[in-house]
């Protein structure tokens, strides 16, 4: 089972080197957060992106930073990709002051407003509301701006999904929804939770345009996320993106992996990885030599440790400052 990524589809070189470097980046600073939590250093819960950053990185790629995204408690792509720095994420996950919540978030409450970042919740759902609300502000406020919202599988059969899409529709309302289906709600599987799987069929039930994609094929997420945000930004109401991706680790780091799906089904789809997918394609493409996609990687991960030990090396929030930010000033 491989996914077929085609480097050449309609992009340009430096358009496939930045969604490789996209993609990497995310990656790089998820195994460094794996190894930071397993040597006891990030406190609380620690739920990894790893298998799923073409998603993130497709969509937001064509996203302003006056755009908005709302996330879930899978949330270190989005706020990678929406450019939250990555000493400022590893810096929250590790409880401090320079993190992005100034180290009192943690790994599922990042919040960067400054780059349209409008947090991650640990709360299943409620950001589908979130980020309908923050659309109808954009229309009323007669803005080009759209919101993007993120979440997976699990929050389709809550009711938040229900009523967001249905009032976004029924307002035309500028907003891009798209599952991350990874067919696992936890440890539920998708399938045993209902039995209508197809989130498009889903969205068309409510007049809401939609397409499903290959979450591990970061061009056909690109492209069909190029679609999506025209249409939204274009005030044609909203839209919705099924991505069918998978996470190779557990749900969050210290958890089981064993008993609620098999060994062989994680090996299939770490070999549909979405950033050695690229790299294949860019190398046998004959778009990009070996020499500049290790330099990419070289960069990166200079880049990653460079932010791990600034965050490692900052201090943690003064308790005296623990009621700061609750209320306005």
């Amino acid at each position: 089972m491989q996914t077929e990524t085609h480097a050449g589809a309609d992009l340009n070189l430096d358009t496939l080197l930045s969604l490789y470097r996209g993609m990497l980046s995310i990656r790089k600073i998820e195994e460094a957060l794996v190894r930071l939590y397993q040597l006891g250093h990030i406190p609380g819960a620690c739920h990894t992106y790893i298998g799923q950053e073409a998603i993130a990185t497709g969509v937001c790629a064509h996203l302003r930073q006056d755009d908005v995204v709302f996330s879930t408690h899978r949330g270190h792509g989005h706020a990678v990709a929406k450019g939250v720095p990555p000493e400022e994420v590893i810096g929250e996950l590790l409880g401090r002051m320079t993190g992005c919540s100034r180290g009192r978030g943690g790994s599922m409450h990042l919040f960067s407003p400054e780059v349209g970042l409008m947090g991650t919740t640990g709360i299943v759902g409620p950001n589908l509301l979130q980020s309908t609300g923050a659309a109808l502000s954009f229309q009323l406020l007669r803005l080009d701006r759209v919101s993007v919202c993120f979440f997976g599988d699990g929050a389709v059969n809550n009711g938040a999904f229900h009523e967001a899409i249905n009032m976004a529709a029924i307002w035309d309302l500028p907003v891009l929804f798209v599952c991350e289906n990874n067919m696992y709600a936890t440890e539920v599987p998708f399938a045993y939770a209902t039995r209508n799987t197809d989130v498009v069929a889903r969205a068309a039930s409510y007049g809401v345009a939609s397409q499903d994609v290959d979450g591990n094929d970061v061009v056909a997420v690109f492209n069909a996320s190029a679609q999506a945000v025209d249409h939204v930004r274009g005030g044609r109401g909203p839209y919705l993106v099924e991505c069918r991706t998978y996470r190779t680790r557990p749900h969050a780091e210290g958890m089981r992996d064993v008993g609620y799906r098999t060994q062989d089904e994680v090996s299939q789809w770490k070999q549909r990885d979405p950033i050695a997918a690229l790299r294949t394609a860019l190398y046998n493409d004959a778009m990009a030599t070996e020499e500049q996609l290790s330099a990419i990687e070289e960069r990166v991960t200079a880049t990653v440790d460079a932010a791990r030990e600034t965050a490692e090396s900052s201090p943690f929030p003064d308790p005296s400052t623990a009621t700061s930010h609750i209320f306005s000033e």
